[in-house]
């Protein structure tokens, strides 16, 4: 039972009124006064005859212009509100003592952890939340709002803080805590310049804070500034076009066209035909055609999976980068070249080379700069940003508020060995987020084939002895290493060995700077 009592600012009436209530023998459940002037009781519903004589001696205390039930006190309002407003809320919110221990969160925050109330309350928020130290924050007595960047379930996010400031009006500041408002990256968007800083570089949008992606982009930069051919080999579904388009978009060449050519998907006489394109009256056409040498003239010709070109089209390529010039089918007259090359292959040239698949004179011609974009198994850092990346494009496509991951979906994504890699993944999150419902991606969503997450580097049914066998993947690992590890003490270190069993194994399997370029 709870009841508002309007009555003029006097000394004493509170104490009249808690009087009445001991008469009474009522257990006072809580008591408040608003700004107004109100007093407000929160009691236990009591006999009506009793409580139409309370209301009566109530109403003739002196100073007391009004006394009615209500439905709810202040605080409790004033509680649910801030319970509706939290819940509605679709990212974490915690509210915390100065200890940082949670005292308060909405179902946003519950659904990310994937715990129960009662864990989430027995926790301190620094236990899950990197980046900030509430009881620092708070120390002093001019703890203000911050906005920075931290880390929330592996992911990047922006964290309002904002202290509890119980003290009264011109008191010194009395901190009783603090709330964490959490906004994630996919929520955020790329509007957020605080988790996406544009620099203008054109490798911004390449998802690399794993070390080796980090190495890969470095080097990616150097290359790009420089006007020679790049080779650019790794699986497929690893981004290798991408890292092409953003090293032309970074070199000189930038305002040049970047032009491509699947060399798997066409014929040569087709081949052939894009590349060098037509004089007018060939093949009966009135009007010529440009070939794509001409439309990257002064710009970028990006030969994707090159080891799948023909004998014959590298022949006619090789003549190409050695005189720098071609002619057009039907005509005679001679156009020079004017555009860098980039090839990517998800082959190994060198091994193509030595099973004579591919001419080893053209491999040199193209492997003037050389990267190895590595699988995604081996950028385990680089999953979740990815994941986000790709969730907030899809939702984008799809017209759609970009949900978040939750915790067991996010275990699972960087616990998958990934074959094919970034497409993979990119395809799983699409059909996730086409199908879900909610306003998360839980792990029942992302339909995976079962994946051995063993790297089998020996195949089971080989023929060969095992030493042969472990010949071929020695060779293959140190052919790999050592465009990162170009002198045998680097590499020697790198794999604990001594520098003279380094030399000598590289002496063995023919791995130097004139068979490995770098």
């Amino acid at each position: 039972m709870r009841l508002e009592i309007s009555c003029e600012d006097r000394v004493g009436i509170t104490q009249d009124v808690l009087n009445i209530l001991t008469d009474y023998h009522i257990d006072l459940r809580g008591i408040e006064i608003d700004a107004l002037g109100k007093i407000f009781l929160d009691f236990p519903t009591i006999e009506f005859t009793d409580f139409q004589t309370l209301m009566s001696k109530l109403r003739r205390v002196d100073g007391i212009t009004d006394v009615k039930t209500t439905a709810f006190m202040p605080i409790q309002r004033e509680r649910n509100q801030l319970r509706a407003i939290l819940q509605s809320l679709p990212d974490p919110v915690f509210a915390v003592d100065t200890n940082g221990k949670i005292i308060l969160f909405n179902d946003a925050a519950k659904r990310s952890l994937e715990m129960t109330s009662e864990a989430i309350l027995a926790m301190n928020i620094s236990e899950f939340l990197e980046g900030i130290n509430i009881p620092r924050w708070l120390e002093g007595n001019e703890a203000s709002a911050q906005t920075q960047k931290v880390g929330f379930l592996e992911q990047d996010y922006i964290c309002d803080l904002l202290p509890i400031d119980v003290s009264e009006e011109n008191e010194q500041a009395v901190y009783a805590g603090a709330v964490v408002m959490l906004k994630s990256q996919i929520r955020l968007g790329l509007q957020y310049t605080l988790l996406n800083t544009s620099s203008g570089d054109s490798f911004t949008n390449i998802v690399a804070k794993s070390t080796a992606m980090r190495k890969v982009l470095r080097e990616a930069k150097r290359m790009s500034e420089l006007d020679g051919n790049i080779l650019i080999t790794g699986e497929t579904g690893t981004g290798k076009e991408q890292l092409a388009k953003a090293c032309h978009d970074n070199s000189k060449r930038a305002i040049g066209e970047f032009v491509s050519l699947n060399c798997a998907s066409l014929p040569d006489d087709v081949a052939e035909t894009e590349l060098f394109g037509y004089a007018p009256g060939a093949f009966g056409q009135q009007e010529g055609k440009q070939g794509l040498f001409e439309q990257a003239a002064g710009g970028t010709l990006l030969f994707d999976e090159v080891s799948e070109m023909s004998a014959n089209l590298q022949a006619k390529l090789l003549r190409v980068l050695e005189y720098g010039t071609y002619h057009q089918v039907g005509d005679s007259r001679v156009k020079v070249i004017d555009c860098r090359i980039i090839c990517t292959s998800c082959k190994d040239l060198s091994d193509q080379v030595d099973k004579g698949e591919f001419r080893q004179d053209l491999y040199y011609r193209l492997n003037v700069l050389s990267l190895v974009v590595p699988p995604l198994r081996e950028r385990k850092q680089d999953i979740v940003p990815l994941a986000n990346k790709l969730l907030l494009q899809h939702s984008k496509t799809l017209g759609i508020q970009p949900p978040n991951c939750s915790k067991a979906c996010i275990d699972y994504l960087q616990g998958y060995p990934w074959p094919g890699n970034i497409r993979q993944l990119k395809n799983a999150l699409y059909r996730a987020i086409s199908l879900s419902e909610g306003k998360e991606i839980t792990k029942e969503a992302i339909q995976l084939p079962v994946c051995n997450t063993r790297v089998t580097y020996i195949d089971e049914n080989f023929n060969g002895s095992l030493e042969q066998e472990v010949k071929k993947f020695e060779k293959d690992m140190l052919k790999r290493l050592y465009p990162s590890y170009p002198s045998t003490r680097q590499l020697a270190k790198k794999l604990g060995l001594s520098h003279t069993a380094i030399a000598n194994k590289l002496r063995e399997y023919g791995i130097n700077k004139s068979t490995v370029k770098h």
